[in-house]
This record gives structure tokens, C-alpha cells and sequence, in this order.
């Protein structure tokens, strides 16, 4: 089993909820999203592992298990193209889980008319895999879901 730990703080949501059709369809995988709050702060590394592919806007760690999670840091934001996000680790670095990766601001995001939501994947992962998914109130750190 695999504890993805929330990587910002705000209130869970079911991916379903998303509002892009990727991410609501589960076409990239089960998971849950967080509606972050409306201040700059730090998305963290939801599981222990490597980062594997780095953008401003998302990123993917992969645990020593072979289990990649994935972080989406609001809808539609790879059309930033880096503006408003501060990377604070680089792909290929080992991280701990709750380590910072990259400085943001959800409200920024959300006043350029985009969505600040936060989809947490678990990538190549079966839909029944996922459980515990957290309701409600996390604060960083605290666990999101399990990947059985």
C-alpha cells in the first residue's frame, strides 16, 4: 500500500469534480483533487521517490515501488508557461514525502481566469486501487488517499 499525502492544503474533492474532462473521466488514472486555498504556498511531494518529469505546472514522483503520483497544480495552466510558479527542486532529485517542489499562488491563478484546482493521480493505477480518499479540510501533508 502506498499513502499519497495531500501536496497542498485546501479542501479534498472527488475527481469527478474537476473541471477539465481528462481528469474527471479518470483518463490519466484514480486519485483525488484539492480546491487549494487562495494564498501563495508550496506544493509537496505526495509520496516518497524520484521526480521524474518536472514542468512549473505539474509533476510526476515515482516511489521506489514503481508507483508514479502525479500533481497537477490547476486547470489549464500549462498555458503559463512557467509565469507565477517558482520550481524548488529539479527532475531527477530523490524527495521525501512533504518536501517542497514547487512555490505557487492559487489566487494569481484563479484571477487569470483559470481554475486553481489540484488534480493527485495515481498514475497506471486500476479505479478500484484507491481508497481512503480524505473529505473535507487537508493541510499538506496529511494523507490524501491510499493506493492499495
Amino acid at each position: 500500500m502506498t499513502t499519497v499525502l495531500a501536496p497542498v492544503q485546501g479542501s479534498a474533492v472527488e475527481l469527478a469534480a474537476v473541471p477539465d474532462p481528462v481528469f474527471s473521466a479518470g483518463m490519466v488514472g484514480p486519485g483525488a483533487a484539492i480546491d487549494p486555498l487562495r494564498e501563495p504556498g508550496k506544493a509537496v511531494a505526495p509520496i516518497s521517490g524520484r521526480i521524474m518529469k518536472l514542468h512549473p505546472h505539474a509533476y510526476v514522483i515515482v516511489g521506489d515501488d514503481g508507483r508514479g503520483v502525479l500533481v497537477h497544480l490547476g486547470i489549464d495552466t500549462v498555458q503559463l508557461k512557467g509565469e507565477g510558479f517558482e520550481l524548488l527542486a529539479a527532475e531527477g532529485d530523490r524527495v521525501s514525502a512533504g518536501q517542497p517542489v514547487v512555490a505557487w499562488d492559487p489566487a494569481a491563478i484563479e484571477a487569470g481566469g483559470r481554475s486553481p484546482v489540484c488534480p493527485v493521480v495515481a498514475l497506471d493505477a486500476d479505479a478500484g486501487s484507491i481508497s481512503g480518499v480524505a473529505a473535507g479540510t487537508v493541510r499538506v501533508g496529511e494523507e490524501l488517499f491510499r493506493w492499495l
